[in-house]
Parts: structure tokens; C-alpha cells; sequence
């Protein structure tokens, strides 16, 4: 194995596939099982009505989770507000979360859209320059450290753009290679080999994480980016950076391994258990308007409305306006019959009125 120390850049990252077996039996064991959860989860997925609600919804509880790793902190409330209406004032920390929404969904469409992009440098480069809203690039400038909450150095990553680059490639070439590994093991592999090359001058953190789902999704494990595992990461934060170091320092890879495989399955089974609930409480909520409001069943409209809804807790006139559900004055008509059922909750935030699904809220936040 390399010598590594902590003070000098380490240059001499050796690329993947590691030298160490990997595939180990606990390792195979638990790539079962978190493949099994995985699969359930997309075909749970696959069952939402309307899927561009839960990349709405779901997608920014991951933002504000990979950001909370990074001490931005914000609430969910506030996250919320400013994701309903970029007018509403924000703090800093909200804007800088959904920047790393707005990364995500960028590489999403990138690599679903044909002509499809391959996951290579320039894609990991404009995803971390839309999380950081800067036109950086690969580090060029020498002196980056990783450092305790005592000031001492822990890691020195890679120095010199021409060796990050290089190792940038040799991830790119392990990444797209056919070598039999499996997939969520390749994951779990990709992600250490990123952060240890810490390519940017900032954002390597959440650009890693995104790439995590990015790779599921380009290897067909998810068709949508449903699967986030920063509050996973938020919960067993100290192992993840142990975890980290001891592949570093030691080359311990399969205790590495088998956390990310972990992170995958009890993520995979709590997101699907959340997206039940949604699909529980969306039902319940039809046949409510049916039984209690006929006249809003009977426009055709409830089902669009519904699904409306349920694209994000805070809602407004404009959002039925903007999906063709109507006039200004129909589509504020629909939202008031859903407030005096109590399935939404009206309250003026500056010079509009929002309709909370609360319920809603409280699924997503719980």
C-alpha cells in the first residue's frame, strides 16, 4: 500500500480497483440486500402518478440534508418558502440549498435527456460550479488541507491540475469500465476515490454525494433521482469520516464498503416507506374532495389538483394557473374548497396567499 501522510499532498492515490479484495462474503451478503432494497424502492417510485412530485419534494430534503454536512443550516419551513417562490426573501443558507438542488436536477437531465452525456470531468465541474454559482474549475492553486476542529492537518488531497486531472480520468475510465463489480459496491468505491481526489477549490462534499445518485441512475438501479443518502450520512456522521480515513491510512475498504452498502438499503427502505405514506395520504385526500366536495370532483379537475398538491407543501394560485387548470379566479375557487375541507391551510406570506399542505410537510420532514 502507499505511504500516506497527512501533511503531504498524496499525490500518489493509487486508482481503482483497489489492490485489496473487496467483494468480500459479508460484502456480496449485504450488496443483496441493499440491491433488494433498491429495487423496491424504484418500483415504488415508478408508481407516483405524477413523478415530478417527488423529485420536487424529495429532492430538496436532500439538498438540505447534504448541505446540513456542511454546516449550511436552514429550516425546513424556510427551505420550503424560498423553493415556492424565489421572489419571497431568503436567507443565504436557503439559496445556497437549493443551488445544490438546482446542481442535481442539472446532471439528472443530463444524463437522461438524449443525447445522453457521459458522466466524465466536465459534468462533475458544472455540477459543482452550479452548487458554489462560480466558474471554477479543477484546483490549480497548491496548499489545500483537510483540518480538524483543532487545526490539524488530516488529509492533504492531490496537488496540481495535470495530477488531478489524470486521476479524474482514471475514476472516469473505473467508473464507465465492464469488470464485473457490482454496481452499489462500484458506488461505495467511486465515492471515496472522489473525495480523496477533492478536485475543486470548494463543494467536493455535495458534488460527491450527487454523484453517488447520478451513477445509480446511469447504471439503470433508479430511473429517478429518489434515493439520497445525506440524512443517513447526518446520522452515523463520525463513522463516515472514520470510515474515510481508515481507507486512506490503512486501506481498510471493505468496513467502507459495507457502510455505504447500509447507507443504500435502510435509506432505500425508509424512502420507500415515505413515498407509501405520500401515495396513502394522496388517496385518502381523493376520496375525501369525492365524498365531501362532489361539485370539485365533478369539474374532471380534482385528480390535477391532487397532484398539484402534493408537488410541494406550499402551494399558490399561479402553480394551477401555470398547469393549465384554469383561470386566476377558478384556480384561487379550487384551493379555497381545499382549505374549508382542512386539507390545505391558507396563509399570506408578503402579498400572496400560500395554501400548506401540512400533512404533507410533516411526511417530508418527519
Amino acid at each position: 500500500m502507499t505511504v500516506f501522510d497527512r501533511n503531504t499532498p498524496f499525490n500518489e492515490l493509487s486508482p481503482l480497483p483497489p489492490a485489496a479484495e473487496v467483494e468480500t462474503a459479508a460484502v456480496l451478503k449485504k450488496a443483496i440486500a441493499a440491491s433488494r432494497a433498491l429495487a423496491e424502492l424504484k418500483g415504488m417510485a415508478e408508481r407516483m402518478p405524477n413523478q415530478a412530485m417527488l423529485i420536487d419534494s424529495l429532492v430538496l430534503q436532500e439538498a438540505r440534508a447534504s448541505s446540513e454536512i456542511e454546516n449550511i443550516l436552514t429550516t425546513n419551513d424556510e427551505l420550503f418558502k424560498a423553493a415556492s417562490d424565489e421572489a419571497l426573501p431568503a436567507s443565504a443558507e436557503a439559496k445556497e440549498v437549493l443551488c445544490y438542488r438546482q446542481a442535481l436536477n442539472h446532471g439528472f437531465r443530463q444524463i437522461k435527456v438524449r443525447p445522453q452525456r457521459p458522466l466524465a470531468t466536465g459534468l462533475f465541474i458544472e455540477v459543482a460550479q452550479l452548487i458554489k454559482q462560480t466558474d471554477f474549475g479543477v484546483r490549480r492553486t497548491p496548499g489545500t488541507r483537510i483540518a480538524n476542529s483543532r487545526g490539524e492537518s488530516i488529509y492533504t488531497p492531490p496537488e496540481g491540475e495535470a495530477v488531478i486531472r489524470d486521476k479524474l480520468r482514471e475514476l472516469e475510465n473505473f467508473m464507465h469500465a465492464d469488470d464485473g463489480l457490482d454496481v452499489l459496491v462500484k458506488m461505495a468505491l467511486i465515492h471515496y476515490q472522489f473525495e480523496a481526489i477533492h478536485p475543486f477549490p470548494d463543494g467536493n462534499g455535495r458534488t460527491g454525494r450527487i454523484l453517488n445518485i447520478l451513477y445509480l441512475v446511469d447504471q439503470g438501479l433508479l430511473n429517478l433521482p429518489v434515493l439520497y443518502l445525506s440524512r443517513y450520512i447526518i446520522d452515523h456522521k463520525p463513522a463516515y469520516y472514520e470510515g474515510l480515513r481508515r481507507v486512506t491510512e490503512e486501506g481498510a475498504w471493505g468496513d467502507w464498503v459495507l457502510y455505504m452498502l447500509d447507507a443504500v438499503e435502510q435509506t432505500s427502505r425508509r424512502t420507500r416507506q415515505q413515498i407509501t405514506d405520500i401515495l396513502a395520504l394522496m388517496e385518502a385526500v381523493r376520496e375525501r374532495v369525492q365524498r365531501e366536495a362532489p361539485g370539485l370532483h365533478s369539474t374532471g379537475r380534482s385528480k390535477d389538483l391532487i397532484e398539484q398538491i402534493f408537488r410541494q407543501p406550499y402551494c399558490k394560485i399561479q402553480f394551477l394557473e401555470r398547469a393549465g387548470m384554469g383561470t386566476r379566479q377558478t384556480c384561487a375557487k379550487y384551493l379555497r374548497a381545499l382549505e374549508r375541507l382542512g386539507v390545505l391551510h391558507g396563509q399570506k406570506i408578503g402579498r400572496e396567499v400560500y395554501f400548506i399542505n401540512q400533512a404533507l410537510f410533516e411526511l417530508l420532514t418527519r
